[in-house]
């Protein structure tokens, strides 16, 4: 018989579940527990070998539970959509729902609205499942939003909005020096914030809205920092044929050609590439960013020239990502993973492409992997830190439950996340975040979206009469 003297004391101890520990020969433990202590994982197995040697005065009952590490979104827009999610029409061209639409919007947020955004977004990815994100490079007023995401709990990568060479918006105008003064400001102030969990990264709007310095300054100040980096490039056809009139070469070559390519990058997209510019992803170990839902509602032919199997069969390190409200809408990464895994097997006819498995190690340890945290995140192991999600299976979609990795991606989605941990900290609890007052955020989050709807000056184009 064990005693609370005779074992170590954890912090939480979550026993009697089903533990998918995403580790390196992909465990699923039944009757499975995890003791964590401060941020850490220190423990996970089977039930009676964990209470053996551990205690905590905080025990979860995990039977009506499947615990996974937390989901990972390697591109999302956390300000300047989500507050006008759906108001952009769903039937808008790239062009036209990028710089007629999008662009504009950022133009009318304020600082306070960042604030709301970037706690709105996060409510919505921790509550689904996921735990950690990489943001998108376009965050106009990074002090509130760091602010934001410290208050709420998850874990991120954040940078400044910048670019170099479009004119308009004039209030985003920015010269090549005021473009990298602002990544190096926020590098030398946000480098670490909230014990590591917020981190700046140089992140750069890429697609052909940045001259060659700017991509090199981005490039050398994340080698200096020891981070990551990461753009947008070739969702459509509009950046290769940028980059062909400009260079004579194709977006991957030039950008290999330079120097910016290499494995501490990810890039978003990545759909208009060739073989040769998947040859250079892969030599070069650049990770890419997929967001299926963009891809198909702005329908950029991921389906019909998507190489994105070929880019997996390539080694290349394929995570996946939300994107924006108005491309994508929602910031589940769960509904995002169930389309990974589909898109594929249709497109070629082939259901042997993106078994689930696969799809769901894309969401966590490729995700891990991109944001140069795999030896922290990604999988359930003793070491790593404690971001837990756990599943609800007293569910409709999760019973019977015969195959985790297929009730995972192909029946159960972010509804019934029930309970989240990041860095040890319960965050979501019984299907509510622990660390803001949810009604108050969504109630004025509507104020904020309605407002900045009303100063855009962009039509409602909404086809149902509202009466």
């Amino acid at each position: 018989m064990t005693t609370d003297a005779s074992t170590e004391r954890a912090d939480t101890l979550i026993r009697n579940t089903m533990a998918v520990t995403m580790d390196d020969q992909r465990r699923v433990i039944t009757d499975a527990a995890i003791a964590i202590r401060d941020d850490r994982i220190v423990a996970v197995g089977k039930t009676d070998d964990v209470t053996a040697a551990w205690h905590a005065d905080s025990v979860i009952e995990g039977v009506r539970f499947v615990v996974t590490p937390g989901l990972i979104n390697t591109h999302v827009h956390i300000t300047g959509e989500p507050l006008t999610r759906g108001f952009v029409p769903d039937d808008t061209p790239f062009l036209e729902n990028v710089f007629e639409w999008l662009t504009p919007i950022h133009t009318h947020y304020t600082e306070e609205d960042e604030h709301i955004s970037a706690q709105l977004a996060s409510l919505e990815m921790l509550k689904s499942g996921t735990t950690s994100f990489l943001e998108a490079g376009t965050i106009r007023f990074i002090d509130p939003v760091v602010e934001a995401l410290t208050e709420i709990g998850i874990r991120a990568r954040v940078g400044p909005w910048a670019w170099d060479l479009p004119p308009e918006p004039e209030v985003l105008r920015l010269t090549t020096a005021q473009a990298i003064a602002r990544l190096h400001d926020t590098m030398d102030r946000y480098a670490s914030v909230a014990d590591g969990r917020i981190q700046a990264w140089p992140i750069i709007i890429g697609h052909t809205c940045c001259s060659d310095e700017l991509w090199r300054a981005a490039k050398g100040l994340s080698l200096e920092c020891g981070t990551g980096m990461s753009f947008h490039m070739s969702p459509a056809a509009m950046d290769p044929e940028g980059f062909l009139a400009a260079f004579g070469q194709r977006p991957m070559v030039h950008l290999d050609e330079i120097g910016v390519l290499g494995d501490n990058v990810i890039l978003t997209h990545a759909v208009h590439v060739d073989d040769e510019e998947i040859r250079l992803l892969a030599k070069t170990g650049t990770s890419v960013s997929h967001c299926p839902t963009t891809a198909l509602k702005v329908s950029y032919g991921v389906t019909q020239i998507g190489k994105f199997p070929e880019m997996v069969a390539a080694g290349i390190n394929v995570a996946i990502g939300t994107d924006g409200n108005n491309a994508s809408n929602y910031h589940d990464l769960m509904r995002a993973t169930y389309l990974v895994a589909g898109l594929f097997k249709d497109a070629r006819r082939d259901a042997t492409i993106f078994p689930a498995e696969d799809a769901f190690a894309m969401a966590t340890r490729n995700g891990a992997r991109a944001l140069q945290a795999e030896d922290d995140l990604g999988s359930i192991e003793v070491g790593k830190k404690a971001d837990l999600v756990l599943h609800d299976t007293n569910r409709p979609e999760w019973r019977p439950l015969h195959n985790v990795a297929n009730q995972l991606v192909w029946s159960a989605d972010g509804r019934g996340v029930h309970t989240v941990f990041v860095d040890g900290r319960r965050v979501v609890d019984n299907y509510r975040c622990t660390t803001i007052d949810e009604d108050d955020l969504l109630r004025r989050a509507q104020v904020a979206g309605e407002g900045i709807r009303a100063r855009s000056g962009l039509p409602d184009r909404a086809k149902w009469p509202t009466v």
